[in-house]
């Protein structure tokens, strides 16, 4: 008789993780749950949900028949992506923590605790695809096929040894789908909403908690002209395209257009706000990339034309690659590219593949050059 698959299921509490874990069982294999518990600074049941969540994952573990495991990476979680998420923050930069959570928490300790288990798959709820080659034993990351779910931005610094063993059961299903699956079957989290935000902020005010671990340094709101039009409570607190929060006046017409964060003067602690979503220092036609990480370990020939998102929810944009001299690489998009923001991604694609990507480096304000050059191509003169 031939032995099943063991695949160690991440099971978050969630709808998508207790459907991927359903339908391995019901292909065969044996399937064990592992629910990571990742932050306890203030786990209390006002901000952090993982006392539920467990309870949640808990239950579809026992209509569905499989193990549960709880393992805790709080440890983990806290060296290898908060400190780096205060540091960002610090620097002036917004990093995205869900990035390095797959890359150091999800694919990481958790694939090293799954192989403790004597697993021979991983598996989780994400919405992605993994094609591997027969003959070499390449690993491919593709798109999911529900592109309004497809989440391989934040999957896109996986190494191949890390994508080997992994499973996306939802990879070719879509969201709707998923639901209909819970709930025909009687998985208890079948209308369960789905979590959004930075895990280990929960819906709690950003601002509150970043004070809690970075100090406040005020300072002033200035327009491009120089003239100050408020005060922030600290730069660390603001991301570029940020509007709302910045307490300045503002109607949604004219002279009175809403206010905007367009960049960050670190040596004069101010922050650059302009007026009008269109503004032209909002945009970058070139968007400069660090630290790059492909896929496939080798970077493709340089220069070449791709498509990169930017942010997670932005569609992806045409653009040439070309290498830079620090082992960077710079974008130079078809169309100027809305609010690019150091400290987040530009991920790269070639089709529906994910080729992987680099921490954007943009500039913090705009020089005048580009500031003319992105005002004529958006139409504003």
């Amino acid at each position: 008789m031939q032995r099943r698959e063991r695949v160690v299921v991440g099971m978050s509490g969630g709808v998508d993780s207790s459907v991927a874990a359903w339908l391995l069982k019901q292909q065969g294999h044996d399937v064990v749950g592992l629910f990571m518990k990742n932050w306890e600074d203030d786990d209390t049941d006002e901000y952090c949900t993982s006392r539920e969540d467990l309870v949640d994952a808990a239950a579809v573990a026992d209509v569905i028949g499989v193990e549960l495991e709880a393992v805790n990476f709080a440890a983990e979680y806290r060296e290898r992506v908060f400190a780096h998420f205060l540091r960002d923050y610090a620097a002036g930069r917004t990093p995205n923590p869900d990035v390095l959570c797959n890359s150091e928490i999800k694919f990481r300790a958790f694939l090293d605790h799954a192989m403790s288990l004597r697993a021979d798959c991983i598996a989780t709820g994400h919405y992605a695809r993994v094609h591997r080659d027969g003959a070499s034993g390449a690993v491919e990351l593709s798109k999911a096929l529900d592109a309004s779910k497809d989440q391989t931005y934040f999957l896109h610094r996986l190494t191949q040894a890390q994508l080997s063993p992994v499973l996306f059961p939802l990879g070719a299903m879509t969201k709707r789908d998923v639901r209909a699956i819970a709930r025909r079957e009687g998985i208890p989290t079948y209308a369960k909403r789905d979590s959004t935000g930075i895990c280990f902020i929960g819906e709690r005010p950003f601002r509150d908690f970043l004070a809690r671990y970075l100090p406040r340094v005020p300072g002033p709101i200035v327009t491009p002209d120089g003239v100050a039009v408020g005060r922030h409570e600290g730069l660390a607190y603001y991301t570029i395209g940020q509007r709302h929060g910045l307490g300045i006046g503002g109607q949604r017409d004219g002279e009175h257009a809403p206010w905007f964060v367009a960049g960050k003067d670190i040596a004069r602690n101010a922050l650059l706000a302009v007026q009008g979503h269109d503004h032209p220092l909002l945009y970058r036609r070139e968007v400069t990339a660090l630290d790059m990480h492909w896929i496939s370990g080798t970077p493709p020939a340089l220069p070449v034309r791709l498509a990169a998102k930017t942010r997670y929810r932005m569609p992806d944009a045409a653009c040439e690659l070309r290498a830079r001299g620090d082992a960077g690489v710079v974008a130079t998009f078809d169309a100027p590219q809305w609010a690019p923001t150091p400290g987040q991604y530009l991920v790269l694609y070639d089709g529906e593949r994910c080729l992987g990507g680099g921490v954007i480096d943009a500039p913090l304000a705009a020089t005048e050059a580009e500031m003319a050059a992105s005002a004529k191509a958006v139409g504003i003169t």
